[in-house]
């Protein structure tokens, strides 16, 4: 060969292509349950140590999410569903971080075993948030109470300034609130307040008696007697009895003033305290009240108004006979106060139509005296009572016979004869010096007269010699006497009257006969 010939080779050496990613490191049980256990904290340890930050943000976002749902704490705790949730995004991490720890290799903490040892120790501040969250919860439950209570505080204060009708459901709200924080949270702090708290609600219930307004203080005293059934397990102490002599006072206080101005409503309200107290001071002074109001009362039998007394009297003894007494003794001597008004009302009876009489209501005079001598035959008023009952009725119709008071005198000097020339039987009553009244019977063959022959100058009445008229001759006294002759029965004739002025020396006769109406004359 000519020259040198070489032989050319080209060596080309191809480098091994670069991993894209660290290889997977072999799998490591320990490493898995470490990124588990710091996942389970919820601030996504485990993924930042696998270095997995999107995974990492994440788990600080479902943590500070339930952090905002959480806080501040309720008295009615996290809601059920936002827990749920959350407690299923923590189990879910996990089991992600386990699968994702078991062949990737840490950053930052490269053992293991360390890293699991940590986790557990962050465990505790997840623990721990639960034990701090449940204190926080408890107080905030406790604040809510308290809250509660000082509403029911406010109520009472307010309801304090309104009248107890109005006030009552205030009251009533209130005390729900005591009694429900009694029963259903006894152990909490408002609870404990309760019993210190009733002591203001009584006094404030119970002003009106403090104010010395004891009409006013009976009924809310009756209701604070309820109050110890609502509030049962409370211990009220003192509290429980503090009602009753303030409402037995307000009974009796009150009772006592409508007693004096006349009012009605005494008789129940003493009723009330004798009956729910029995055996109390002021029971004790009921009747001697009842007794001074009866003779107070008798004093106006005497006054210029005696019968508005007599009526007071009547309705004094109706109510005192419907008073309940626990106690023998007190109702036997109110039933002696009974019959004492009564008694005293039937007397004053006469001295009342006396003063009608006087006052010229002689239709209410002859009423109230006629009903007097029928119930008290054997008064010694009673003959004096008639004799003015018949000038009262003839003065209804001859005002001017009732311009004095009769007397029970009786007879005169003058012969007065009375016939009765009408078909209808009479009572003829007369008044004047004496007064009396006598009945005659009907005259058979008597007819009424026409109005035209009673306008007949030479009409003379009981003037037919040939009938046998009922007649009565009575004595009178020199004076004028007022006759009235009244028909008696069916008769459809009214009555008539007559005025006769007597003069000694003569003998007058008194006619009576029947026109349109019964008429008379001398």
């Amino acid at each position: 060969m000519s020259g040198d010939q070489y032989d050319r080779y080209d060596h080309t050496v191809q480098a091994p292509p670069m991993p894209t990613a660290p290889p997977p490191a072999p799998a490591d049980g320990v490493r898995a349950v470490a990124v588990a256990v710091l996942n389970l904290s919820g601030l996504g340890l485990g993924y930042a140590l696998v270095r997995q930050w999107v995974l990492t943000a994440l788990c600080l976002v479902a943590t500070a999410a339930l952090l905002i749902v959480a806080l501040p704490a309720d008295p009615d705790g996290v809601p059920a569903l936002a827990l749920v949730l959350y407690v299923a995004f923590l189990a879910a991490a996990a089991a992600h971080g386990a699968r994702v720890g078991l062949r990737t290799r840490l950053s930052g903490l490269r053992r293991a075993p360390l890293a699991l040892g940590l986790g557990l120790l962050l465990l505790m501040a997840p623990a721990g948030g639960v034990v701090l969250y449940d204190g926080a919860r408890d107080e905030a439950t406790q604040q809510m109470l308290l809250d509660r209570l000082d509403e029911a505080d406010r109520l009472v204060e307010a309801a304090g300034a309104k009248p107890f009708d109005t006030a009552r459901s205030d009251y009533d709200r209130a005390l729900s609130v005591y009694s429900g924080l009694r029963s259903d949270h006894p152990g909490s702090r408002a609870a404990q307040r309760v019993p210190a708290r009733m002591k203001t609600f009584y006094t404030t219930v119970g002003a009106p008696f403090a104010r010395g307004d004891y009409c006013a203080a009976a009924a809310p005293l009756k209701y604070l007697r309820t109050v110890p059934k609502s509030l049962p397990g409370t211990e009220l102490g003192e509290l429980t009895s503090w009602p009753d002599d303030r409402l037995a006072t307000s009974l009796y206080e009150c009772a006592s003033a409508a007693l004096t101005a006349g009012e009605a409503t005494w008789a129940p309200q003493f009723g009330d305290l004798l009956t729910t107290f029995p055996g109390s001071a002021q029971a004790g002074k009921v009747e001697p009240a009842v007794a001074a109001a009866v003779v107070r009362t008798e004093k106006g039998l005497s006054g210029t108004d005696p019968c508005s007394a007599v009526e007071r009297l009547r309705t004094l003894g109706t109510q005192i006979d419907g008073l309940t007494a626990g106690d023998a003794g007190v109702g036997g001597a109110l039933a002696k106060d009974s019959g004492r008004a009564a008694g005293s009302a039937d007397a004053g009876a006469y001295t009342c139509g006396v003063d009608q009489y006087r006052d010229g209501d002689f239709d209410a005079a002859q009423k109230t005296l006629t009903d007097y001598a029928s119930a008290h035959r054997t008064a010694k008023n009673t003959p004096v009572a008639t004799k003015i009952a018949i000038a009262a009725e003839i003065a209804q119709t001859v005002p001017a016979a009732g311009k004095t008071l009769p007397t029970t005198r009786s007879g005169g000097s003058i012969s007065v004869t009375v016939q009765n020339d009408s078909p209808d039987e009479i009572t003829v009553l007369y008044t004047g010096p004496v007064t009396g009244s006598f009945t005659l019977k009907a005259c058979g063959s008597c007819r009424g007269y026409s109005l035209g022959s009673t306008l007949n100058p030479g009409f003379k009445p009981c003037g037919d010699s040939g009938k046998n008229y009922p007649q009565r001759t009575i004595s009178l006294p020199v004076g004028t006497t007022y006759f009235l002759h009244k028909p008696m029965g069916d008769s459809l004739a009214t009555p008539a009257s007559d005025t006769a002025e007597l003069q000694s020396g003569y003998v007058y006769t008194e006619c009576a006969y029947t026109t349109q109406r019964l008429g008379s004359g001398l």
